[in-house]
């Protein structure tokens, strides 16, 4: 139920949840899966993922900085790992080290800051050397790989190799098949030459969600899957591969998130008559519009202007008019006794109709991922079954 104080609310699914890593595991196999929150959970809420992955067995979770790492520890009630991929300097790189929490190690510099922090706290840094493999974003490679190396090799009193990994350049797309088959092939050559100079890693670690399924020789030790727990595919290319190989019935995948607002206020409109800001849509025919207190400042795009739909009673109803600031007009002239206080699906399900999360995309050229970390942190989250 709508919070008072707030114009939408989120739902969060564990049953979704918990299904979507049944058939990932069916998949995977014996692969320790680590849970992706970035984003704030990709739009999902750190605070509500982290207790339902932890009743579904998970137990590592990855995020891209300190704060976010920081926002895990203090949700974490099983001791589960938490691993940052990308910023993390300064004070928060002793207070990673001073507690427990691993990161990647993708120039020298870093791995030289993480040992003086160990030094000063007496706590081993546990470090993830990422390599380079052709992404070129991040990643060691020449001589700092070589001198990071002995770094390590000179304090494994201070240091603690948890992980070697890299990152695909696309591993959603066929248009990149052949750059993350040189990219695995390097990872391979990098991986053997390491070892043969004694390096031993705890894990080895390379598939975000679109590798993990595409590429099953990717999976390795453990496997970082982010969109695919939430129950979004990565890509429609990956979901057309999936498909060809062992989708018997529905879409596997469930998903998570729903989001829900209400009728705000109801009006009618006569014939020739622009309906909000501008003249971006004019009336052919006497309309009733609705208003409902979400824009794009909550998340549901300016681009969606006259393209988005949400549910209403059962209906499928348009979005007319300029998305505003804080509110959106729809078209209601064909849902019935529409009131103030109805339920609006803007994601989600109601009655025989669904809104996806990937119709947003379609409609306005953002990604999946773009369209979730957009919804603001401050609506609430409420877990459900």
């Amino acid at each position: 139920m709508i919070n008072p104080m707030h114009g939408s609310y989120i739902e969060i699914s564990q049953s979704a949840y918990r299904d979507n890593l049944t058939y990932l595991r069916s998949r995977f196999g014996d692969v320790r899966i680590s849970s992706v929150i970035k984003g704030n959970a990709y739009g999902h809420g750190i605070s509500e993922i982290i207790p339902i992955a932890e009743s579904c067995g998970i137990n590592h979770f990855s995020v891209f900085s300190a704060d976010e790492a920081l926002a895990s520890k203090e949700v974490i009630r099983n001791g589960s790992t938490v691993m940052i991929m990308g910023d993390v300097d300064g004070d928060a790189l002793e207070w990673a080290v001073e507690n427990g929490v691993s990161f990647y190690i993708f120039e020298s510099e870093r791995l030289e800051l993480a040992l003086k922090a160990a030094r000063r706290t007496g706590m081993k840094a546990k470090i993830h050397l990422e390599l380079e493999t052709g992404m070129h974003r991040t990643g060691l490679a020449g001589k700092e790989l070589a001198s990071s190396l002995e770094i390590i090799q000179n304090n494994t009193n201070l240091i603690e190799l948890k992980g070697l990994c890299t990152h695909y350049a696309g591993a959603e797309s066929v248009s990149n098949y052949l750059r993350v088959q040189n990219q695995i092939k390097s990872f391979n050559q990098k991986t053997s030459e390491l070892k043969r100079k004694g390096v031993r890693p705890e894990i080895i670690h390379t598939a975000c969600s679109a590798a993990a399924l595409s590429y099953p020789e990717t999976r390795m030790d453990m496997v970082r899957i982010g969109i695919a727990q939430y129950g979004l595919w990565p890509s429609r290319e990956t979901m057309m591969k999936v498909i060809t190989r062992d989708w018997k019935n529905a879409d596997p995948l469930k998903r998570v998130i729903s989001w829900k607002s209400r009728v705000m206020s109801v009006k009618k409109v006569k014939t020739n008559e622009f309906i909000g800001y501008g003249n971006a849509y004019l009336t052919d025919a006497p309309v009733k519009v609705a208003s409902v207190p979400v824009g794009y400042a909550h998340g549901f795009s300016r681009n969606l202007s006259n393209l988005g739909r949400v549910l209403v009673n059962g209906k499928r109803t348009s979005v007319v008019g300029i998305v505003n600031m804080n509110m959106m007009l729809i078209d209601v002239t064909s849902c019935r006794d529409v009131k103030k206080g109805d339920e609006v699906v803007l994601i989600g399900s109601q009655g025989r109709y669904s809104v996806s999360v990937s119709s947003f995309s379609e409609l306005t050229n953002n990604l999946n991922y773009e369209t979730l970390v957009r919804i603001p942190r401050n609506i609430p989250r409420i877990v459900v079954d």
